[in-house]
């Protein structure tokens, strides 16, 4: 009888001990998902970007296998994407976790899903022209013009809407196109001009006459803004940031490779384009494309006020966003750290 409640209140003492280290594996951790299953990472990362030269970092990433061998046993899942509005609404939607976009999308994305959508790196600053017609010699023939951008409050739409509002404009009709239909618009003489990121600036200038009117980086200081930045589900951040920091340490050893490999890089990104959009590009469309753009880890921070202002002169929003907590790049400059790179300074934007 003795023996039996000793057995009893042995079984009883373990028991208490499990529980409680069940509630300590839940403590602090932000979710229900216990701090031994985040270690390991989730069975999956699904990654957006699109078929463009501006995102070579995530092609590259995806197709030299740097964020396979970082992520480990976490499988890596890739979608493709047209336009900014898709990816951001797969990441509200959840169907996504990390996505490469245009700046404008990224701030967008942070203000509707307010806050739960944040910045975590660069990828690629430059590379987008207003190009038009020969016999256009400066912003002011715009007037009455058709111009196209890639859709509706892109990047390079809040940047035409800019110009046309500072310079005074009058009469441009902006059309919003895929950057295939606007080649093919332009060759046939149903546009003036476009403003659009690479490689469909140099495409239009070297494959159908057109000519760059203005270059993007002649307005920014330094000729330095975010073509293309990364963000992050900040629920996934704080669910898996060992899986983010891997993501973006084989995000910095792409952009390394990429810088010393220079051609092997355009022969990858050229056979991706191939691969997702059906042709390849001409090896002077892609000089062209590579020569305009800059990888880079850094978001170029300081700028994204500027954007966010730019977004209400150009119509697209009412009120300046407020950009309290948009960046955390935590894990990026963890991820620079290991590979001996210096930290990048997100410009306050990481304060709320």
């Amino acid at each position: 009888m003795v023996s039996t409640s000793r057995t009893l209140r042995l079984l009883a003492a373990v028991t208490a001990a499990l529980a409680l280290a069940a509630g300590c594996s839940r403590a602090g951790s932000g979710s229900d998902t216990p701090v031994q299953a985040q270690a390991q990472g989730p069975a999956e990362v699904r990654l957006g970007y699109f078929p463009n030269v501006t995102h070579a970092p995530a092609i590259i990433g995806q197709k030299k296998e740097f964020y396979a061998k970082e992520l480990g046993s976490t499988k890596l899942a890739v979608t493709n994407f047209n336009a900014g509005p898709e990816e951001v609404n797969a990441l509200l939607g959840k169907s996504l976790d990390i996505g490469f976009i245009g700046s404008g999308p990224a701030i967008n994305a942070f203000t509707k899903s307010e806050g739960e959508i944040q910045l975590i790196s660069g990828a690629v600053s430059g590379g987008a022209q207003l190009v038009t017609k020969a016999d256009i010699t400066s912003v002011d023939q715009l007037a009455g013009k058709n111009i196209a951008t890639p859709s509706l409050g892109n990047t390079q739409d809040v940047a035409l809407k800019k110009l046309i509002h500072d310079k005074n404009i009058k009469d441009v009709k902006i059309t919003n196109l895929d950057n295939p239909k606007t080649l093919d618009a332009f060759r046939k003489g149903e546009l003036d001009g476009a403003w659009l990121p690479e490689p469909w600036s140099s495409r239009l200038v070297l494959d159908a006459g057109a000519k760059v009117l203005l270059d993007e980086k002649t307005l920014w200081p330094d000729g330095r803004f975010p073509t293309t930045v990364i963000i992050v589900r900040k629920q996934f951040l704080q669910q898996y940031p060992q899986t983010v920091q891997a993501i973006l340490r084989g995000h910095v050893n792409a952009i390394e490779w990429a810088k010393s490999n220079e051609a092997e890089a355009k022969t990858v990104v050229n056979a991706t384009l191939k691969e997702l959009a059906g042709s390849s590009l001409s090896q002077p469309v892609l000089d062209s494309a590579f020569k305009a753009i800059e990888l880079t880890t850094d978001p170029i921070a300081s700028t994204f006020p500027q954007l966010a202002k730019d977004s209400v002169t150009a119509g697209i929003v009412k009120q300046t966003a407020d950009l309290k907590g948009f960046a955390d790049l935590s894990a990026l400059n963890e991820a620079l750290k290991a590979t001996g790179k210096p930290a990048v300074d997100a410009a306050g934007l990481d304060k709320k």
